[in-house]
């Protein structure tokens, strides 16, 4: 029976290098079907060579299926875990991409300088999803499992550090590594050593020294594309928090160079010109889903464009047209690990056109599913403010500021609902007053 499998196996392998895939995928699954269950490493062998023809149509649940299986057979199997990782990344489910790609790091011997960009490439997506979602002090909490995990002993203060929540001792515990004589021996690591601190000194606000960083990597010579691209986006990004436009768009011209067909770099470019453009921005996403059409993030990013670009015309049809494309991103993406932001903006969408009650609910939703999130509570705040509900309004408030003590927003947001308290308190009864003498017979 086995030699039988891998004849259906070759058989299957010259019908996929013929681009044939539906006679591939009969092959394979014969193959599987006849392989004797104790010959594991020839079974998970033809189980990722079926998830690869799977992958090249695009039927991703059936990859990751069947790179699990390969998995369950072969732990080590670099081939499955990488497609896995990588399928998994397409349909925005980070924490499994990210999980394999530790393994692989692991199983490495975190000698591979392209699984190490790999991973800070997810890694990158996965900080940028917690930061808007749940706030810097969470994102930092859990960076030690995305991050740390792929690395050798010289990381055990920083992870010690982390997971005693000593977040202002990681620089200098990253530095400690960096200036120590066993620093260069790290080769390409390094580089990724560097890009760590260069992101934790842009979170805690010290942007002087992140942009020494990014020089530091960017003028490298063991820089890879992929890393010098990712060192170039966060430039770019922290160069838009100095207001310096010329600088940030150099960044983002200079990675599009690179490689122009990398979907991240129009996505971050897109994000930029929100601020400035919303017709450009929209353009931007509307680029990196060209070049990545499972980008979930610039969907998301291009359909909120339609609705501020329809509510900017002031075009009602058009504002109601892009909620209802908004509410398909629901569908589309059922199991989106941004979905807690997903619904903060559709319930930003509705409020604008005051459906207040749905725009509640939606709020609602959004707290099932992640309870301990301040933006929710903070965002659920301006909403009963807009319809005069002050006492809500602060009770969401001081729940947001009670989850996440360095949520600015919160504050920004309490302080307008205690202006708004002493104009219906003091102003608005004094005016009451006036009008009543004005009018009152003489």
């Amino acid at each position: 029976p086995l030699q039988m499998a891998q004849k259906y196996n070759n058989i299957g392998n010259v019908y996929f290098r013929m681009g044939k895939p539906d006679e591939a995928i009969a092959q394979y699954s014969k193959a599987v079907d006849i392989c004797p269950k104790e010959n594991v490493e020839n079974l998970a062998i033809f189980y990722q060579n079926r998830a690869a023809v799977y992958e090249q149509l695009k039927k991703y649940s059936s990859v990751i299926a069947d790179c699990t299986k390969a998995l369950e057979l072969n732990p080590k199997y670099m081939k499955a875990l990488l497609r896995r990782a990588r399928v998994s990344e397409q349909i925005r489910d980070l924490d499994v991409a990210m999980k394999d790609l530790t393994t692989v790091c692991v199983h490495e011997g975190f000698s591979n300088h392209a699984s190490l960009v790999k991973a800070d490439k997810v890694l990158d997506k996965l900080g940028e999803l917690h930061i808007q979602t749940r706030g810097r002090k969470l994102f930092l909490f859990n960076f030690n499992i995305y991050f740390f995990n792929v690395f050798t002993r010289f990381f055990k203060k920083p992870l010690k550090a982390l997971k005693d929540k000593k977040y202002d001792d990681i620089i200098p515990l990253c530095t400690e590594i960096i200036e120590s004589s066993e620093f260069d021996t790290l080769s390409s690591t390094k580089l990724e050593v560097l890009l760590l601190r260069a992101t934790f000194y842009v979170l805690l606000g010290n942007y002087s020294a992140a942009i020494q960083d990014f020089e530091n990597v960017l003028n490298s010579e063991d820089v890879s594309n992929d890393l010098k691209i990712n060192a170039l986006i966060k430039r770019a990004d922290l160069y838009m928090r100095f207001k310096d436009s010329e600088m940030s768009f150099k960044d983002f011209e200079l990675a599009i160079s690179i490689n122009s067909t990398c979907s991240d770099i129009y996505y971050h470019r897109g994000r930029v010109l929100r601020t400035l453009t919303m017709a450009a921005a929209k353009l931007e996403f509307e680029k990196a889903l060209k070049y990545n059409p499972n980008f979930s993030n610039a969907y998301i990013q291009k359909c909120y464009m339609d609705y501020y670009i329809a509510v900017s015309n002031d075009d009602m049809r058009l504002v109601k047209a892009a909620i209802k494309t908004f509410e398909r991103i629901f569908v589309k993406y059922p199991n989106l690990p941004e979905c807690t932001w997903c619904y903060i903006m559709y319930a930003d969408m509705l409020s604008q056109i005051e459906q207040y009650r749905k725009a509640d609910r939606c709020f609602i939703k959004a707290m099932e599913k992640d309870p301990k999130c301040a933006a929710i509570y903070a965002n659920r705040s301006l909403l009963h403010m807009r319809i005069d509900n002050v006492d809500k309004a602060v009770e969401y408030i001081n729940k947001a500021i009670e989850i996440d003590g360095k949520y600015g927003r919160a504050y920004g947001a309490l302080g307008i609902i205690e202006v708004k308290r002493y104009v219906f308190s003091v102003i608005v009864p004094n005016n009451c007053f006036r009008l009543k003498c004005l009018n009152a017979p003489t």
